[in-house]
């Protein structure tokens, strides 16, 4: 199993950037998929999720701003980011959970990608 996250960079306050996680090795269309994120000193954090459906939760700090799709032709999952703010700083990770993303806890989740980093400066 292998979750392959990219499009990670850095921008400035206001900027947008894209998020991809390529997923191999599983059956795609029955994982709930999610974007999490840490900062250096902080907690791994839910950002949003997807269930199999398509339904769609995000955390309250980036309502409005990101949005959470996935491909199930492609077995992607993506994050796309606008307006970002320096608070949003942190590594990016995308995470499986088999049937479905009722839960926020990384700990319940069953597969990782390797992060990437997104840095945004004022």
């Amino acid at each position: 199993v292998q979750l392959q996250a990219s499009g990670g960079g850095s921008v400035h306050t206001g900027g947008s950037l894209t998020l991809s996680c390529a997923a191999s090795g599983i059956s795609f269309s029955t994982y709930g998929m999610a974007w999490f994120r840490q900062a250096p000193g902080k907690e791994r954090e839910s950002v949003a999720r997807i269930r199999i459906g398509g339904s769609t939760f995000y955390a309250d700090s980036v309502k409005g701003r990101f949005t959470i799709s996935r491909d199930n032709a492609k077995n992607t999952v993506f994050l796309q980011m606008n307006s970002l703010k320096p608070e949003d700083t942190a590594v990016y990770y995308c995470a499986a959970r088999l049937g479905g993303v009722s839960t926020i806890r990384a700990r319940d989740y069953d597969y990782w990608g390797q992060g990437t980093l997104v840095t945004v400066s004022s």
